[in-house]
């Protein structure tokens, strides 16, 4: 275990490099989407989709209508394909360099929130599978029914820094990991103990640590770009993430389904939680889940002794490491 949380620290700090590098060194600008509607791999995986001249925001629409799922949770191999094409198309030449343009960063959310599986782990960066399958020529693999993708760390954490600027990309992603996480603790095995009890928990607070660096980072940034010295951009862009999460908040919490309990109970801890300090509620969200869950399974007060800890020092090793 002790090699596998190092290794896991190792690819959070790999990846939180990579966006707040991103965020930090200084782009010279580039013609609107060149990268993308150019890329050799793309335009192949795209076809007649990618057509000449055309601009940013119809480019962000095609790029979401060709990697979204035929059907909820299962997407095709080209889909899949096509989503790899383009994250690599993003970020592989020039990982500290993304010059991209703000009308792609929600549908680039969008694209990769449709794939909440590999977005998790990820995210994680604990799945060995996703380690070694993470290579541009290395290709997908079936699993549950859908194809999965995985990208290079340096790919992946450049990606999240220049979609997030965004707040409303951000709170998409934001969101499909809090669905994920909640989904991955009701599948936990009743009686399960030891690294099985453990594992998703702490899984999910990897996740929501590696999220928490990139919302600091962003948010320093925009106030740097703003020059401002009370940073009311900085509150502006959480301003707008919250509004976002809350506004898709479900009143599920009495229904029976767990992960929908979860899910709606830590956003309605997040909507009681006072303006100021939701920032700082946002980062103890893998450790208010888990305490959420807990208590919905009834745990031992000893295994939730063990437990909460465990999770709780989860997050830091990528918050620490990214930020400003």
């Amino acid at each position: 275990m002790p090699v596998k949380a190092l290794a896991a620290a190792g690819i959070c700090l790999a990846v939180l490099g990579a966006a707040a590098a991103w965020l930090t060194l200084g782009r010279e600008p580039s013609p609107p989407c060149t990268r993308l509607a150019h890329d050799t791999r793309v335009r192949t995986s795209m076809g007649a989709a990618i057509q000449p001249g055309m601009s940013c925001t119809a480019l962000g629409e095609a790029i979401v209508k060709a990697t979204a799922c035929s059907e909820p949770g299962r997407h095709a191999r080209a889909q899949a394909q096509t989503m790899k094409d383009v994250l690599f198309a993003l970020a592989w030449v020039q990982p500290k360099n993304i010059d991209l343009d703000p009308a792609l960063r929600v549908p680039l959310a969008t694209a990769l929130a449709d794939y909440e599986p590999d977005l998790h782990e990820m995210l994680a960066g604990v799945d060995s599978e996703y380690v070694l399958k993470a290579g541009h020529d290395m290709p997908l693999w079936e699993a549950g029914g859908t194809d999965h993708l995985s990208v290079y760390h340096t790919v992946f954490g450049a990606t999240l820094g220049a979609v997030a600027e965004d707040p409303r990309a951000y709170a998409l992603l934001r969101s499909a990991e809090t669905r994920t996480a909640a989904e991955r603790l009701a599948a936990v095995p009743t009686g399960a103990t030891g690294s099985e009890l453990s594992l998703q928990p702490t899984k999910n607070a990897r996740a929501f640590g590696i999220l928490d660096a990139v919302a600091v980072a962003v948010a320093v940034a925009v106030a740097v770009a703003a020059k401002s010295q009370d940073a009311p951009e900085a509150r502006k862009w959480h301003a707008t993430v919250f509004d976002h999460l809350l506004n898709e908040r479900a009143d599920r919490a009495d229904q029976a389904a767990p992960a929908d309990h979860l899910t709606a109970t830590w956003l309605q801890e997040l909507k009681d939680t006072p303006g100021p300090a939701r920032a700082d509620r946002l980062r103890t969200q893998g450790v208010d889940m888990a305490r959420t869950w807990a208590q919905a399974r009834d745990m031992d007060e000893q295994t939730r002794k063990d437990l909460l800890p465990e999770v709780e020092n989860s997050a830091p090793y990528a918050y620490r490491a990214a930020k400003p």
